[in-house]
């Protein structure tokens, strides 16, 4: 399972290819969308920020999967947006303020395995872990 380092650190180099490109390159990954979640950090108060793939989208409304890779814990960005459901999405289109809706029971089961039927690198992170991988639904304001 990755490190916390190298889970930072691909985000970092992710970042920089972005900069690099001039914002050409890196907004797809693995056949999906890419985004960058900004949250408030739940203890600093300060932005904090993240790459992540949309593995499922319906018109405006993007989901998202906290699955560190299968780690044991769920990443820093999952719980900075359960304290605190206001964020700003970056996208290769622009900016946008969502708000982030962590889904339950059935509606996280249906979409659940929509994703894993799709993606299967999802379903082998959930085999790494005895957690419950989130999924968030990130919608307009």
């Amino acid at each position: 399972m990755p490190s916390n380092f190298m889970l930072k650190t691909a985000n970092q180099l992710h970042r920089s290819l972005l900069t690099i490109t001039g914002g050409k390159l890196g907004w797809t990954t693995a056949g999906m969308p890419v985004i960058e979640l900004v949250t408030i950090g739940r203890k600093s108060g300060q932005e904090r920020t993240a790459m992540l793939t949309i593995p499922w989208q319906d018109d405006e409304t993007l989901a998202i999967v906290a699955s560190a890779g299968g780690n044991e814990h769920h990443p820093a960005w999952f719980l900075n947006l359960s304290e605190n459901p206001s964020v700003t999405v970056r996208t290769k289109q622009g900016e946008r303020q969502m708000t982030a809706r962590v889904l339950k029971g059935e509606e996280r089961s249906r979409l659940w395995s929509e994703i894993t039927g799709r993606y299967k690198n999802y379903a082998a992170y959930q085999a790494k872990t005895d957690r419950e991988i989130p999924i968030v639904l990130l919608g307009e304001l």
